[in-house]
């Protein structure tokens, strides 16, 4: 079965906060592939590779984040891997 890519936009009280770390041991644990990174604006950007549960899971997660931060809002859209194959494999911090 095909994995699942989903790219999910986190937004509230999400950086300073060890969401990145969080959310990179939260995804190891489950076994998924990508990275998370901070954005510009204050959100954090994550991309998950996976099978399609274990993805919905670690999004159900994201809304909850870890407790130092506050999730506002958790948005996802599918994508696709670019021809760098960026999520080969592990999950990364990017900065």
């Amino acid at each position: 079965m095909a994995d699942t890519l989903i790219e999910a936009r986190v937004t509230g009280k999400v950086q300073g906060v060890w969401f990145r770390a969080w959310t990179r041991e939260q995804a190891v644990a489950l076994g998924l592939r990508g990275w998370v990174r901070n954005e510009p604006d204050g959100a954090v950007r994550a991309l998950l590779v996976g099978p399609e549960a274990t993805v919905k899971r670690m999004v159900d997660l994201l809304h909850q984040g870890p407790d130092r931060a506050r999730v506002d809002a958790v948005e996802t859209r599918s994508a696709t891997i670019a021809a760098d194959g960026e999520s080969a494999g592990g999950f990364e911090i990017r900065r």
